[in-house]
């Protein structure tokens, strides 16, 4: 069986693509959660990952890291993780390698916490070019394959690494058209996102540094998780 090494949910956006997709597609696992530490985690995780960052996938002997590499590791014996029409796979490949190296306004203006909700101070120009960004794909990607997911009618890899952007959304009320919001209340209730989401609410921990990035977003108006 495989074992997935992950952090905070409520904050490891990295570690939430390979978690949601396994999970989704019934993909058997055992989940080792690390909580991040005020005092940094390179010690810790560099145990298991050669980067010392999550996720890591361990397979017997077989040491697999970073979101995209075990999302195609996990493709050789699992052909379910990418769409089986050829156009619709390589349009969801192109989209999911996009979202792994890009965004890095969303990333930095909104930073991940799946049981907060924020008003955002302000929505800088290179934010509103990256969420226009954003419901371009979601949009075309209904519109091309069919939907309700981004490359057709399953849920794909693709949807994974969008994953963490649908929880952006949700914390942050951030606004798109009505094609997109629709495909965003779709993820929120799979019963994979909705399983990560009641975990992290859950979780005892709070980190430092993400909890300050959070509070330099804008105004905290809600808070959901567990005392």
């Amino acid at each position: 069986m495989y074992t997935l090494h992950i952090a905070n949910k409520n904050y490891s956006s990295w570690s939430l693509r390979p978690w949601v997709l396994m999970r989704a597609l019934d993909i058997p696992f055992e989940e080792v959660m690390h909580p991040f530490s005020d005092s940094g985690n390179q010690q810790e995780f560099g145990k298991f990952s050669p980067t010392a960052k999550v996720p890591c996938l361990i397979d017997g002997t077989l040491t697999v890291w970073d979101s995209l590499a075990i999302s195609e590791y996990l493709a050789e014996a699992n052909p379910r993780v990418w769409p089986r029409d050829t156009a619709a796979r390589a349009w969801a490949r192109c989209a999911a390698a996009e979202m792994h190296s890009g965004f890095s306004a969303l990333r930095n203006d909104c930073s991940m916490s799946c049981g907060q909700r924020v008003q955002l101070s302000t929505v800088s120009e290179d934010l509103a070019d990256d969420l226009a960004r954003i419901d371009e794909l979601w949009c075309e990607g209904q519109e091309i394959f069919g939907g309700p997911f981004l490359a057709g009618e399953a849920f794909t890899a693709v949807d994974a690494f969008f994953a963490p952007v649908v929880f952006r959304i949700a914390t942050y009320q951030l606004q798109l058209s009505q094609t997109a919001q629709h495909y965003q209340s779709l993820m929120i209730e799979l019963p994979a996102m909705r399983a990560w989401y009641d975990d992290a609410l859950q979780e005892p921990w709070r980190e430092l540094s993400h909890e300050q990035d959070i509070a330099k977003c804008g105004s905290i108006i809600a808070d959901y998780r567990s005392a």
